[in-house]
């Protein structure tokens, strides 16, 4: 108790500082959570008002705390759809760092729309330290070193039809390659049935949480935690993410695996 007593007192000390109650165990066992004030400066930045409204679902408090993202940091963002989080990353790592975001080639021949949505972030001053990549999908590489490499709903893609069914170990490997020692890959995706593997990946666009794992850590990366924040016990796992009944409320898991030093 003693130790846990001076973290928070050191912490309370901190300029900007914020400990907030959160329930990111898997098990829901309520914690204080530390909230760094770049991260708490970022999600409330004005330019962001059109994303508010989506923030309470969508935890974008815990997943950058939960990322460990900060100022000054590289970050590969993989397939990032509309820039909802690009934008929170981009305000964290400031000036001196730089957020990449990844459209695989095959993803772009599936939805160019939304490609060409995501580019009126690069044509705002806002936004100078965010560049795209474009590449093939089994062919991952970053201009230099990173520190996080970020994919959220995008994991379960990679192995499908549309996008050249890449090995996702191979994948792995070359999120191993791209980040720093000691870097962080934060995958978050829908869940899919317990056992099930990778064979819902292109019908419910869900993946088992297991074999995520596995393919992970078989690529040397080391796991580093999880987080429950985006769970929900009353999603039954068997239906299709666009479905009406369950759209934006999946029950979705939260990894964190770190390269070693």
């Amino acid at each position: 108790m003693r130790s846990i007593s001076v973290v928070l007192l050191a912490a309370l000390t901190l300029p900007g500082a914020t400990l907030v109650a959160q329930t990111s165990q898997p098990n829901h066992l309520h914690a204080l959570q530390y909230i760094p004030p770049y991260v708490r400066t970022a999600v409330a930045d004005p330019i962001r008002a059109q994303d508010a409204s989506n923030d309470a679902r969508r935890k974008i408090t815990d997943v950058m705390v939960f990322s460990q993202v900060k100022p000054g940091q590289k970050v590969l963002e993989l397939i990032p759809g509309s820039g909802y989080f690009t934008r929170v990353f981009s305000a964290v790592v400031g000036a001196q760092g730089h957020v990449y975001a990844l459209w695989p080639n095959e993803y772009v021949k599936e939805d160019a729309d939304e490609v060409t949505g995501f580019e009126k972030i690069l044509s705002d001053s806002h936004y100078a330290n965010v560049s795209m990549l474009k590449q093939p999908a089994a062919q991952l590489s970053v201009p230099e070193p990173v520190d996080i490499v970020f994919t959220s709903q995008n994991y379960h893609d990679y192995p499908d039809a549309f996008m050249g069914k890449v090995d996702p170990v191979a994948f792995d490997k070359q999120v191993f390659a791209a980040l720093k020692p000691g870097g962080l890959f934060i995958v978050i995706d829908h869940v899919a049935p317990e056992g099930s593997g990778m064979a819902d990946t292109d019908t419910l666009h869900r993946i088992d949480p297991d074999i995520v794992k596995k393919q992970v850590e078989s690529a040397g990366f080391v796991f580093a935690g999880e987080s429950g924040v985006l769970h929900n016990p009353n999603d039954p796992h068997t239906n299709k993410v666009f479905d009406k009944s369950i759209r934006g409320h999946t029950d979705q898991f939260m990894f964190r695996f770190r390269k070693p030093n």
